[in-house]
This record gives C-alpha cells, sequence and structure tokens, in this order.
C-alpha cells in the first residue's frame, strides 16, 4: 500500500557506511575514522540499485561522506548531501579506542550479545542507545516532513539503521539489537500516511547487499 495523492509515501534508503579497517580490531563509535572504499563493485551495485533524484543526508562522520562519494563514482547522480549530525554513530566515550575483545569486560553487568551494553547503559563519558534512538527518531520525523513525498538516500551507522528500524515498528530499544545492519547494506523504510488503523511506517526490506 502506498500513500495517496494527497499524501504521498516517503521511501528512505538507509545506506550504512563502507568497511572501517584502519581501527586495528578497536571500537570506534562516534570517533572519525576513514572508511575503506576501494571496492568498486558494491558501490556500482548501490549506484544501480538506488533511486535517482533523491534527497542525500548523511552523518556528520567521514566515513559516510567518502561513501556517499564513492556510490556517486559509481555512477549515481546524488544532489549536494544534507549533514545531520543525530545520525551519527552512538558515543561511547572512553570505551572508543578499547579493543574489541576487551569490550564485554568493561560492559559487564550490561553486556548484551548483539551489541556493547544494554540500550539504557551510557559508557562512562559517552551516551546510552536510548538517547541515540531518541535523537535519530526526532531526525527522521523532522526530514519526512521536510521532504514528504521524495526519496530520501541516507548513509548513516550501524546503530541509527537499527534505531531507525525500531522507530517504525515500534518496538522497544532493546528490540532494535535484534536487527543486523552490514556495512554497504541497504534497508528501506517508507513512512505511508493516510487513512486507515496501525502505524505510518513500513519496512519493505533490511540489510540488502546489492551487487553489480
Amino acid at each position: 500500500m502506498t500513500g495517496g495523492a494527497q499524501n504521498p509515501s516517503t521511501r528512505w534508503w538507509w545506506v550504512r557506511h563502507a568497511p572501517v579497517t584502519s581501527n586495528r580490531g578497536r571500537l570506534y563509535g562516534a570517533s572519525d575514522p576513514p572508511a575503506d572504499i576501494d571496492d568498486g563493485e558494491a558501490f556500482a551495485g548501490l549506484a544501480a540499485f538506488l533511486p535517482s533524484d533523491a534527497v542525500l543526508v548523511c552523518s556528520h562522520l567521514q566515513r559516510t561522506h567518502q561513501t556517499a562519494a564513492a556510490i556517486a563514482a559509481g555512477g549515481l547522480a546524488l544532489p549536494t548531501k544534507l549533514v545531520e549530525p543525530d545520525f551519527g554513530e552512538q558515543n561511547f566515550g572512553d570505551w572508543q579506542g578499547t579493543p574489541y575483545d576487551q569490550i564485554d569486560r568493561l560492559a559487564a553487568p550490561r553486556l548484551h550479545r548483539f551489541w556493547f551494553t544494554t540500550p539504557d547503559h551510557a559508557p562512562p563519558g559517552g551516551e546510552s542507545f536510548a538517547e541515540l534512538s531518541v535523537r535519530v527518531a526526532a531526525a527522521i520525523d523532522r526530514l519526512t516532513r521536510a521532504h514528504a513525498g521524495r526519496d530520501i538516500i541516507a548513509v548513516a551507522h550501524g546503530g541509527p539503521i537499527r534505531a531507525a528500524l525500531a522507530h517504525a515498528l515500534g518496538l522497544d530499544f532493546d528490540g532494535a539489537f535484534a536487527f543486523v545492519t552490514d556495512n554497504l547494506s541497504v534497508t528501506r523504510i517508507d513512512h505511508v500516511p493516510g487513512p486507515g488503523r496501525g502505524r505510518e511506517w513500513q519496512v519493505l526490506f533490511a540489510n540488502v547487499v546489492p551487487r553489480w
């Protein structure tokens, strides 16, 4: 089902950024390492898969900007990007730069099997996933109002994409962690206004990795 002429659907195409390989096995979170954009086949696949004439939104972190530029180089004409800091990855504070194999010790007893810690827990100097989810949802709603009826390509991070899925489906913060969001995957979530019962959001697919 799609919105009528008076209530057009707004189509969100969420893209997780290209892999980060320079972190040497360390948690990077909201820090700003570069992305590895050498996989030309992957970017050609994304360019062929994503819509033209879309609004482009990136977080403030360079790996999303590099990913968007590589998609454009792969053949998709993209407009000047909008930079949305609220789509940045979770800030893990003092944990950032810590080897992944030491995070379990730091997180105990708040270790989560699908994330670095429970959604209500903010690492020292950082933020909780719950706080991330609130800022992501507010930005989604704001940008949906501003660009109603458009395709929106949002190049972001694993945490915010999980938060977007939970926002669409009305899940609690912990429910967001059940989703997988691979690097260079696409998740499609539509805002569908209009009459009838139910939420105004529909998930068409999640974690699809297109190839040329």
